[in-house]
């Protein structure tokens, strides 16, 4: 007996994306038997969008104004009748056998509990700042780890118990919710299933200012939740102690001292001068150099929007003091 499976996911303004998201869940070529999105308050033209694919889609679209996408995506699953759950995200382009790779390990399984998707940036990049960008904040297939690997929820799946016995998203969180989701799967269960051809293409920030903005909240989030306290650490170290020390020592003892710069550059960014050459292929000579400076400029950009994210974060935790996400009931 084939489950029934439903896709959901939150919106908020999407105009201009939800007409080409909701296009590739309409031609998925395993349809899906419930779509269910909530909206949190769309004053854009959203809601008019989607009541259109009312004829195209098992479409139910829920009002939640001010609702944040851990509340979103809690709500549409509860809304849900369906077995399985696959959760997406607006503003993605999803492949046409996203859907019926993503729910194939249930289908052949019945054991199975999660299964990570994955994702991949827009599959045609232009300029070489859209490049960099895609190198520098994407990973490749080959890059990961399938027994450590955090799911997006922009592409993954799993029972709908599943989320029932975990707790769902995180309510009190507004950002990095879904790793939290992830952490708590895998104390459950273990791991997700890896199904790395379940692909979603979504746009990374097409501009610097956006990117930090993106950053910032990431790093925010991270500090209310208390994630990676090792990983900010080691960047408050780097750039706050070990950079103008080696530039002191370069004064004070010897010039040579300097290439530590370099040295420590190449280390840092070898992963995304490495995924480079597979995307820029039709770019200029200029346009591959350019994509290299950009690189560096988007690392720093983004460090900095963490390194002022992350504190903020504390700030709120320490004075919000947050429910302890290793435990249920949140």
């Amino acid at each position: 007996m084939t489950e029934r499976v439903a896709i959901i996911a939150t919106v908020l303004n999407e105009a201009k994306s939800a007409p080409a998201w909701l296009d590739s869940i309409a031609n998925q070529t395993r349809v899906p038997d419930e779509v269910v999105i909530v909206d949190g308050g769309s004053r854009d033209d959203t809601l008019n969008i989607l009541d259109a694919y009312q004829g195209r889609l098992p479409l139910k679209v829920v009002s939640l104004p001010g609702a944040n996408i851990s509340q979103g995506r809690n709500r549409a699953i509860a809304e849900s009748t369906c077995e399985i759950i696959a959760s997406t995200d607006a503003g993605v382009r999803l492949e046409p056998d996203w859907l019926a790779l993503l729910i194939a390990p249930f289908e052949k399984d019945p054991t199975t509990q999660a299964v990570a998707g994955f994702f991949e940036g827009d599959p045609n990049p232009t300029s070489p700042f859209e490049i960099a960008m895609s190198a520098a904040v994407l990973p490749m297939v080959e890059d990961i780890n399938p027994a450590t690997f955090l799911p997006s929820s922009r592409s993954v799946a799993f029972r709908k118990t599943l989320w029932e016995n975990i707790g769902g998203y995180p309510e009190w969180l507004d950002y990095c919710e879904d790793l939290i989701f992830d952490f708590r799967v895998k104390a459950h269960i273990g791991s997700f299933t890896w199904q790395p051809n379940a692909i979603a293409h979504f746009k990374p920030r097409t501009t610097l200012k956006s990117y930090y903005r993106q950053y910032y909240l990431y790093a925010r989030g991270d500090g209310k939740a208390d994630l990676w306290r090792k990983r900010h650490a080691a960047r408050y170290i780097t750039y706050l102690v070990l950079t103008p020390l080696i530039l002191a020592l370069g004064a004070l003892i010897h010039p040579l001292l300097l290439l530590l710069y370099i040295v420590g550059g190449v280390v840092y960014l070898k992963q995304p001068f490495q995924r480079l050459p597979r995307i820029w292929d039709r770019l200029s000579v200029r346009g591959k150099l350019q994509s290299l400076v950009w690189i560096i400029i988007i690392r720093v950009v983004g460090d900095i929007a963490k390194m002022i994210g992350y504190p903020v974060g504390w700030r709120w935790r320490l004075q919000n003091h947050p429910p302890n996400w290793h435990i249920r009931n949140t």
